[in-house]
């Protein structure tokens, strides 16, 4: 089948709900943008020491969930594809945030595992990334409750999924404002231990190329490139030193979130959680930089994508349109007032 199918992959993960709305070529299996969104939810708010979804939090998801639907009905989406990651894995009244999406969608949102979430990232990055980069290459999806890796050079050769994020180190180590020492490094050497644990099932230092996805990533990327205000454009695609994301990380991680609050590129649901994101981020590309150097390769350089697993699910959603087993978008409510 050739042409191009409009699909719509939504992202329900731990900080944020994302909305991309694509016309997917099925030749090329590479997206176009016709709407990208995101709202901060903090859906997981508190799930890592209750193992429940808060009724706030899950008030906050339906209202942009009701939203989504909205926009995929007046988009004309033929096939969209809902998952819910670390957060909904954790969640012991996960069904309830699935039976909402279920009413606002007419689709049934999927709990995917770390896995399935990595390799869905790296399809979506590569969809985009430049063709002269060399492989293998190492996607890494630093998301609120967990972080993916994904490994190979068409598809991915290996994964691996570790329960380390921004909102999940924030609300287990970082509770002073700005962090204490003692806070940082008890959060390094958690972060530390599950990268040793990485590191056993992935052969990070083979790695050639390095791609940083997801919001913790591209707003380090943002501080580090000096923007006056969030640019996509600017910051996909960019190529920074180890040396320079290193810098950009610890400015963060140390500064107050008053400090944070008045940097023009930082959204507002993301101030009090980048600090640990850029703390994971830093030991993410430490233990890198130490595994490819072991390797007998050199990482001086890494490239920060835009494009993450919102793209993959666009393109899986387009997949299954065109095989037959993809599902029709054909109902939503009203979208909640004021939007």
């Amino acid at each position: 089948m050739t042409g191009t199918v409009r699909a719509a992959g939504i992202d329900c993960g731990t900080n944020s709900m994302r909305l991309l709305i694509a016309d997917v070529d099925l030749a090329s299996g590479r997206p176009t943008d016709v709407r990208r969104h995101m709202e901060i939810v903090r859906l997981g708010q508190g799930v890592d020491r209750t193992g429940w979804f808060a009724p706030e939090a899950l008030e906050r998801a339906a209202e942009v969930i009701r939203w989504y639907a909205e926009l995929c009905r007046e988009a004309g989406c033929e096939a969209v594809r809902v998952v819910a990651t670390s957060a909904a894995r954790d969640a012991a009244n996960r069904n309830v945030f699935l039976d909402g999406v279920r009413t606002q969608l007419g689709v049934e949102a999927e709990v995917i595992d770390g896995l399935e979430e990595a390799c869905l990232s790296f399809t979506g990055a590569l969809a985009s990334l430049r063709a002269d980069l060399p492989g293998p290459y190492l996607c890494v999806d630093l998301g609120g409750g967990s972080t993916e890796f994904a490994l190979g050079q068409a598809k991915p050769t290996a994964a691996y999924s570790m329960d380390v994020g921004c909102v999940r180190i924030t609300e287990r180590h970082l509770r002073s404002d700005p962090p204490t020492a003692g806070e940082i490094r008890a959060a390094e050497r958690d972060i530390d231990h599950l990268l040793d644990l990485a590191a056993e099932h992935l052969p990070l230092g083979s790695a050639r190329t390095v791609v940083g996805l997801a919001g913790s990533i591209t707003s380090v990327t943002a501080h580090a490139l000096g923007l006056a205000d969030y640019s996509p454009e600017q910051i996909d695609g960019a190529e920074l030193t180890v040396e320079q994301l290193l810098a950009a990380c610890e400015e963060l991680w140390t500064s107050s979130r008053a400090v944070r609050s008045r940097l023009a590129y930082m959204h507002p649901g993301r101030v009090d959680v980048i600090g640990a994101g850029a703390l994971v981020w830093s030991r993410v590309l430490l233990r890198l930089r130490a595994e490819v150097e072991a390797a007998g390769g050199l990482l001086e350089r890494v490239i920060t994508s835009e494009h993450d697993i919102l793209d993959g699910l666009a393109i899986s959603a387009a997949r299954a349109f065109r095989d037959g087993s993809g599902l029709r978008f054909d109902r939503c409510s009203e979208p909640p007032a004021g939007r």
